[in-house]
C-alpha cells in the first residue's frame, strides 16, 4: 500500500470523525447530561432512605450513612398501615390496568371494524371529553359517588371498586383513540379470512387481533398502572378510611407537616413503591420495544 493511499485513508477517517461529532456525537453528550439530571434526584431519595433520622436539609451528603433502619420501620408502630396501603395500591392499579386494556381494546375494535350510526359523533365526543382533565371533575365525582353510596355502597365513597371505576372512565377516551389508530393499521383481510373460516367476531378479536396489538396493549397497561399508582387527588376525594387508602394518600399523611415528617421513612417507602413499576416495565419491555421497531422494517 502506497503512502498516498494511507494518507488519503487517514484524512477520510478524520473527516468522518468530525462529521460524526457534528451530526451524531453531540446527541450523546446531551443524552449523558439528561441521564445525570434524572439520576441525581433518584440517588438523593435512595441516600435519604438509607440514612436513619434523615431530614431534607441534613441529607445533602449522598450516602454519608448507610442503614436499613428506615426500611425495617415500615409496617411497625405508627407506620403499621404501610403494607396495607401497598396492597390497596397494587389492587387498584392492577385492576385499572387490566380493565383499561380490555375496555379500550373492545371499544377500539368496534370503532375500527364496525360501521354504525353515530360512530363519528361518538369518536368526536370522546376526543372533546379528553380535553378536560379528570381532576376538574373531582367535585362532581364526589357528589356522584355520594349519591351512589346510598344505593350501591360497594361503588360509593371509601370503596376501592368505586375508585377503579372512576379511573376506568377517565382513561377510556384517550386509550381508545390510541388503540383505534393501531387497530386501523391491521389489514382487514385477516378479519375476512377468519370470517370465511367460520370464526365469530369474538374469536377473531381474541385469537387474531389481540395477539397482533400486544405491544400497544402493553404500553396502555403500563401507563394506566403508573398513573393510577401515583394518583393522589382523585384517590384522596374517594377514599375516606385509612384502611382503604392507597399508598399516595397514606404517605401524604406522613409528610403533611414538613417540620416533623419522617423523611427517611418516607423515602424508604417511596423506593419500595417504585419496585413494582420497575419490574412491570422490565417484563413489558420486550413488547414495548417490538412495538416501536416493528414498523421500521419492510418485508
Amino acid at each position: 500500500m502506497s503512502a498516498a493511499t494511507v494518507t488519503k485513508k487517514k484524512s477520510g477517517t478524520t473527516l468522518k470523525g468530525t462529521r460524526w461529532w457534528k451530526e451524531v456525537g453531540w446527541r450523546h453528550i446531551v443524552a449523558i447530561l439528561t441521564i445525570i439530571y434524572c439520576l441525581i434526584p433518584l440517588l438523593y431519595v435512595l441516600s435519604v432512605s438509607l440514612n436513619p433520622g434523615a431530614t431534607l436539609t441534613g441529607s445533602n451528603s449522598l450516602f454519608s450513612k448507610i442503614s436499613f433502619e428506615n426500611f425495617t420501620s415500615l409496617g411497625t408502630g405508627k407506620y403499621a398501615m404501610y403494607w396495607s396501603w401497598v396492597l390497596n395500591s397494587l389492587i387498584v392499579s392492577a385492576a385499572t390496568a387490566i380493565g383499561t386494556v380490555l375496555m379500550g381494546a373492545a371499544a377500539a375494535y368496534a370503532f375500527s371494524r364496525f360501521r354504525f350510526k353515530g360512530r363519528r359523533g361518538t369518536l368526536t365526543g370522546l376526543l372533546l371529553v379528553q380535553m378536560f382533565p379528570q381532576m376538574l371533575a373531582f367535585v362532581a365525582l364526589f357528589l356522584l359517588l355520594l349519591g351512589i353510596q346510598d344505593i350501591f355502597p360497594v361503588l360509593g365513597l371509601n370503596s376501592k371498586l368505586g375508585l377503579i371505576c372512576v379511573y376506568l372512565g377517565g382513561a377510556l377516551g384517550s386509550n381508545t383513540f390510541l388503540l383505534y389508530g393501531f387497530f386501523n393499521s391491521i389489514p382487514r383481510s385477516l378479519d375476512e379470512a377468519a370470517m370465511i373460516d367460520g370464526a365469530t367476531h369474538a374469536q377473531t378479536f381474541w385469537t387474531i387481533i389481540m395477539p397482533l396489538v400486544r405491544p400497544v396493549l402493553a404500553v396502555v397497561g403500563l401507563l394506566s398502572f403508573i398513573s393510577s399508582l401515583g394518583d393522589f387527588v382523585i384517590a384522596k376525594v374517594v377514599l375516606q378510611d385509612q384502611s382503604q387508602f392507597t399508598l399516595a394518600v397514606g404517605m401524604y399523611m406522613w409528610a403533611s407537616d414538613s417540620r416533623t415528617a419522617p423523611w427517611g421513612i418516607f423515602a424508604a417507602g417511596s423506593v419500595i413503591a417504585a419496585i413494582p413499576v420497575i419490574l412491570l416495565f422490565q417484563y413489558l419491555q420486550k413488547y414495548i420495544v417490538s412495538g416501536l421497531t416493528s414498523g421500521a422494517v419492510k418485508e
